[in-house]
């Protein structure tokens, strides 16, 4: 609780004392009532007075200030001491409550702010670190991050490997491993050893401080239910304030004109009942409470929403678009199976991983990483690479070829065709074609548990844009049981056939495109709801995105769905419960069968209650 709050809580435990004495003590029928009342009035009241009487000055006058100063000035009039204070009383309390929303919310927030870091230690030329504002840090330059310190600045490693923490990004706690050559973000905590990192971006470009912006600026975006209720309050309220006018003078005056009891202190009591009834804060603060709610515990489970408009778009989506590649797929090449083996298949990836062991190409990569085992360099005599095609090279003491079928074929090496859409890496040992490698693309283990949770929650359809090969999409699609499936695309085709399927769909369901970022950002920037996943580091993905998913995890974008639902869900309850609670006090007030008790509820009670429920928007632990 900050010093703000702790003081509005003890005016309110003063107030409170005070009332609870006056009462013991039957104050109401002492002579001086009037002034020992304005004791605990002006304690609980000034602040509010204050703001009421600058917006009077400034010409802003109908808002929930003056509408209380008014109506507790007017119960002040009439006698109504004791309600005069406790409508003030019990407003400051809803106060409380919305502070307490506020700064949860804003709590969320704030932890991903301390992704941002204070320092960065720069090498200078002898080699020694030096305590420096990141912002003095150049491309180009080399910085030392210690166990235990975020990393300040995007760069490449130079020096060093250790185990990074990212759930200030992601929103999970899984550690990622990094050595020599792999690229890190600022905002990851090291955890394991010192690294030296050759920075390749100026702080304010570095994706700590996008992101930061990007949360940072998200309130400036407003949803259609926010601009709603913020017209609604401009009309409503002087709208409100004429009628209490008309019910305070007109009915006197109809009674003056039949000669009948005038009966003007019963009707201002009404009035002034209407006035604190009408009273929109309920409306005005739960409404945008809930979307930043929603915004703050979309960012604590490592989701990114720009604002509340896209978090209210994303709530109706009934279409879900996926490229494939580094989407619902790992991106890297993986040895997923063995074939027409004449050896064991251990020999036969043992033999293959020592002919790429000094290949750069991610397939040479990747067979290297499935054999596992440390490479005895001393068993390598000679190894060739021939671009394109493969390595030939004499390891284990034999010729060993490895590569595509043109390349065994260019050595007179007989093999037969497969005709498996994945790469096919063949292997030959000593002139003899001794099996071949399937070198695939690998589903991530949520893509199946993703597309299973869209549809149970109401997608009327799936559907994967990718550029990869028809036979691989379709294979990658029936898999997963996604809908339709689009295979060979270039990235304009791409940007067509999310077109025609917009202009397919009802007009008011949303399409959501889901992509990893860089090729996909004019895919994403065109969908209803741009969403980039795996986006760490990635320009494209920050700007062209509405919503950013921090990690390469497809149930992300299940988890994101269901976060806008519940924030639209909890913004519905709070209008339809406010305004309907409002029009019943508002009736019985007109009609004399509403208190000023009753109207405190109707205000403050209503926007009390409408806060806690905002506050459930917070809480999407279990959702994810």
């Amino acid at each position: 609780m900050n010093k703000k709050a702790r003081l509005i809580l003890i005016r309110i435990i003063i107030c409170v004392i005070i009332l609870i004495t006056y009462h013991f003590l039957n104050i109401d029928e002492n002579a001086y009532a009037l002034y020992l009342y304005l004791l605990p009035y002006l304690l609980i009241a000034y602040d509010i007075l204050i703001k009421a009487i600058k917006g009077i000055i400034k010409g802003q006058i109908f808002d929930e200030n003056f509408l209380m100063f008014i109506a507790s000035i007017g119960a002040f009039f009439l006698g109504e001491y004791h309600e005069s204070v406790a409508v003030m009383l019990f407003y400051q309390v809803g106060e409380m409550f919305q502070s307490y929303a506020i700064r949860k919310s804003r709590k969320n927030i704030s932890e991903l702010m301390d992704i941002r870091p204070d320092y960065a230690y720069l090498l200078d030329e002898n080699n020694e670190a030096n305590k420096v504002d990141p912002y003095e840090v150049n491309v180009g330059d080399i910085i030392l991050v210690k166990v235990g310190d975020k990393i300040p600045l995007d760069g490449i490693i130079i020096e060093g490997e250790s185990i990074l923490n990212t759930a200030a990004l992601t929103g999970e706690s899984k550690p990622l491993n990094v050595k020599i050559n792999d690229e890190v973000i600022s905002g990851c905590i090291n955890m394991y050893s010192t690294l030296k990192i050759k920075v390749t971006k100026a702080f304010e470009e570095s994706t700590a401080s996008r992101i930061l912006d990007l949360v940072e600026n998200a309130s400036s975006n407003k949803s259609h239910s926010e601009e709603f209720i913020s017209k609604f309050a401009r009309f409503y309220t002087p709208i409100v304030c004429l009628g209490a006018v008309l019910l305070a003078f007109l009915p006197p005056l109809i009674n003056l004109i039949l000669n009948n009891d005038l009966n003007f202190n019963t009707w201002l009591y009404r009035a002034f009942t209407f006035l604190v009834i009408s009273c929109p804060c309920a409306l005005v603060i739960s409404i945008p409470l809930s979307f930043f709610g929603g915004i703050g515990g979309a960012s604590n489970a490592g989701i990114l929403v720009k604002g509340s408009n896209y978090l209210e778009t994303l709530s109706k989506t009934k279409y879900v678009a996926f490229d494939k590649t580094g989407t619902m797929t790992k991106g890297i090449f993986e040895v997923s199976c063995y074939h027409e083996c004449k050896i064991s298949e251990e020999e036969l990836l043992e033999y293959a991983a020592y002919a790429e062991c000094l290949s750069n190409h991610p397939i040479g990569q990747s067979i290297v990483k499935k054999y596992g085992k440390k490479i005895d360099k001393e068993r390598v005599e000679s190894i060739k690479e021939i671009s394109g095609m493969g390595v030939v090279g004499k390891v284990l003491g034999k010729e060993v070829i490895a590569g595509n079928k043109k390349l065994l074929t260019d050595y007179d090496i007989k093999v037969e065709d497969c005709f498996d859409e994945s790469t096919i890496v063949y292997v030959a040992i000593d002139s003899k074609y001794v099996g071949h490698l399937h070198i695939a693309d690998t589903i991530k283990p949520t893509s199946k548990k993703a597309i299973k949770a869209l549809k149970e929650m109401g997608i009327i359809k799936t559907i994967m844009l990718t550029g990869d090969k028809n036979k691989t999409a379709n294979n990658v699609a029936k898999e997963l049981n996604i809908d339709e499936v689009y295979g060979e695309l270039l990235p304009n085709q791409k940007i067509s056939k999310l077109e025609k399927i917009i202009q397919d769909k009802n007009q008011n369901d949303v399409l959501a495109f889901i992509g990893d970022g860089i090729n996909d950002a004019p895919v994403i920037a065109r969908a209803d709801v741009g969403i980039s996943m795996g986006a760490l580091g990635s320009d494209a993905a920050i700007e062209a995105a509405d919503v950013v998913l921090m990690d390469d995890d497809p149930y992300k974008i299940v988890t994101a769905i269901k976060i806008a639902k519940k924030c639209l869900k909890i913004v519905y309850e709070n209008i339809y419960f406010a305004i309907g609670i409002k029009i019943i006090c508002l009736i019985l007030g007109a009609l004399g069968y509403a208190s000023m008790w009753l109207a405190i509820f109707a205000d403050t009670g209503v926007m009390v209650i409408a806060v806690l429920n905002a506050i459930r928007a917070l809480y999407v632990r279990n959702l994810k």
